[in-house]
């Protein structure tokens, strides 16, 4: 297959043509052959797409898994893309795209019309959200708006607090900050792992504002590193794996930290080493349930039911905990602090216990759905 892209934007996105975010997604999609519209009609299946939209990546894989449709933008109807499956009448077809000519027009006859939701799974599994795909107009008076949609798709819609109320609204100004300048999603990562263990140091150290200072930075850079990988489309597997061991191995062992600094600084814990077991047991254990539950029921635990969405705000995962710490530091007990995390993470466990054993119960009368399936 092939495709070829009709016009340019006048303005650029994430500080890149159209053409090129356009281009990135097609590859995305397993369209090699890409390139922009010179009146050569390719031989076979082919796309023709107009470059003065964005375009959802997984809307162009669904276009693209689709002969014989003619896409449709949501808000007017107005065709802005073609699966042809063949390159006879890429030539009229592509004219008819360029000259913005409604759906009816004899160049698209034969062509089944289809708007973005026609084409896509609304719920993202990956996202772990439910949400249409965008189709957005790309201009001087829209680019704003176009990006904010796109990081807003980028975002997972189960997460934290932190990262689903806080972190948006500074984050997408440095993402935007990073595509101007240049900087990649990897790039960001390991600043992030940097400051993982100076964070740990300065933990072990007892210097807790510091130390917060430098876990708090790193926590916004792991929302900055993914959500430039996907609106931009440079996420690679090797940078997916990256990011993810580190938020998967460092927390416990900051929690390890936090317990040796409070000897340093004079603070010491009556039990230290059950303590340590506790949040670093618990957190282990909440990790081993998480996957137990996607083996058996074959999703994640926090989307089975609104409730247990809502409850991954607030698990004894890095930003809550982090949260509870730095309330704790705040009222100069950094000590208390420790013990606070430490029930908060046994009560996770627990409440994750049940949440299996429900899931098990219920799977009994009727398969497992997420409520975010709609």
């Amino acid at each position: 297959m092939a495709a070829r892209w009709i016009g340019e934007s006048a303005v650029p996105v994430w500080s890149m043509p159209g053409s090129e975010l356009l281009r990135r997604a097609l590859a995305r999609a397993g369209v090699a052959d890409a390139a922009p519209w010179g009146g050569d009609a390719p031989a076979g299946p082919s796309l023709l797409l107009r470059a003065d939209q964005v375009y959802d990546a997984s809307l162009v894989k669904g276009l693209a898994g689709r002969p014989g449709t003619l896409l449709l933008r949501p808000e007017d109807g107005l065709p802005v893309g073609a699966h042809l499956p063949d390159g006879e009448r890429a030539a009229p077809v592509a004219a008819a795209l360029a000259a913005s000519r409604p759906a009816a027009d004899p160049a698209f006859a034969g062509l089944v019309a289809a708007r973005p939701t026609d084409l896509v799974d609304l719920y993202n599994k990956a996202l772990r959200k439910r949400g249409n795909p965008y189709l957005l107009r790309l201009d001087a008076g829209t680019r704003r708006a176009v990006e904010w949609e796109m990081f807003g798709g980028s975002y997972k819609g189960v997460t934290d607090v932190i990262t689903k109320h806080v972190w948006p609204r500074p984050a997408f100004h440095v993402v935007r900050a990073c595509a101007a300048l240049g900087i990649t999603p990897n790039m960001v990562t390991f600043a992030s792992l940097i400051l993982v263990f100076v964070a740990l140091w300065l933990f072990a150290i007892g210097s807790w504002w510091p130390g917060l200072l430098a876990a708090w930075v790193m926590t916004f850079l792991d929302t900055v590193d993914g959500k430039l990988a996907r609106v931009t489309l440079t996420a690679t597997p090797m940078g997916n794996v990256f990011d993810h061991a580190i938020d998967l191995i460092h927390p416990p062992f900051w929690w390890l930290a936090w317990i040796y600094g409070l000897s340093a600084a004079g603070m010491p814990l009556e039990r230290p080493v059950a303590i340590g077991v506790i949040v670093f047991g618990g957190y282990v254990a909440q990790r081993l349930q998480e996957g137990l539950f996607l083996g058996l029921y074959k999703m994640e635990i926090h989307v089975w039911r609104r409730f247990d969405s809502f409850f991954r705000l607030w698990i004894a995962r890095r930003n809550p905990n982090l949260l509870i710490l730095s309330a704790f530091t705040l009222i100069g007990r950094p000590d208390l602090g420790m013990l606070a995390l430490a029930v908060w993470t046994v009560f996770g466990c627990l409440e994750q216990v049940v949440v299996t054993v429900q899931a098990g119960l219920a799977r009994r009368r009727a398969p497992l759905r997420s409520w975010l399936e709609g």
